[in-house]
């Protein structure tokens, strides 16, 4: 587990890959908003697609502001409520 960004808006936790485990098998990321205590977990073939999308923003070397509205269109998948972490 390794966190990969943190933000007044968001964090993401990125998980490495796990053969023994179906959901890690190409590893995972947590992303969590915030301001409303929710979050998702992205794994499978979509962690590859995220890990790809993160890839390509970070090569136009975004702001803060760029980032947090990047991981603010994950928005609407947020439905795990975020109890202690």
């Amino acid at each position: 587990m390794n966190l990969i960004y943190n933000s007044e808006q968001y964090s993401v936790v990125e998980y490495g890959a796990d053969a023994d485990h179906d959901a890690l098998r190409f590893g995972g990321y947590e992303i969590t908003d915030k301001s409303v205590r929710r979050e998702w977990f992205i794994g499978g073939p979509l962690a590859l697609n995220f890990r790809k999308d993160v890839t390509d923003l970070i090569a136009t070397e975004p702001s803060m502001e760029e980032i947090d509205d990047f991981l603010g269109q994950f928005d609407s998948y947020m439905a795990q409520s975020v109890l202690l972490h």
